[in-house]
């Protein structure tokens, strides 16, 4: 049984502070702006729900850094997988790094899908920041 399985990595360079972007990554109502409809709690254990117009994942915080680290599980379409964000600061703002975890080799259409969103989404919250 092959149990390997494959990471998308994101990561890009935000000309805006850590504590902003923290903001947009905790706050269910910004959450909402760039990612999708929750209710999201910043605490260690909490089940919250992502619904989007494909569906919803089922998550639960697994840690909490603040300004540094958020990681919770994401449990869609039968596929169980951990996202992990790291907020590191640089000469020119923060670096966010998505990493999302867990995909089975034979998982391509949710691995590519995983890794069109988390383009997708991070555009949606570059252009959150932007304006906020």
């Amino acid at each position: 049984m092959n149990t390997e399985t494959k990471t998308v990595v994101v990561e890009r360079e935000i000309p805006h502070p850590q504590e902003k972007i923290w903001r947009a990554l905790t706050t269910p109502h910004l959450i909402e702006e760039w990612l999708m409809k929750n209710d999201f709690a910043p605490k260690i254990d909490h089940r919250f729900k992502l619904s989007g117009d494909w569906g919803h994942a089922d998550c639960k915080v697994l840690k909490i850094e603040p300004n540094r680290l958020l990681s919770y599980t994401w449990n869609a379409m039968g596929l169980e997988s951990i996202v992990t964000i790291t907020l590191t600061p640089t000469s020119g703002g923060t670096n966010l790094r998505v990493e999302q975890g867990g995909f089975p080799k034979t998982a391509a259409q949710a691995f590519a899908g995983a890794t069109y969103g988390w383009n997708n989404f991070l555009g949606k919250l570059d252009a959150l920041l932007a304006k906020s």
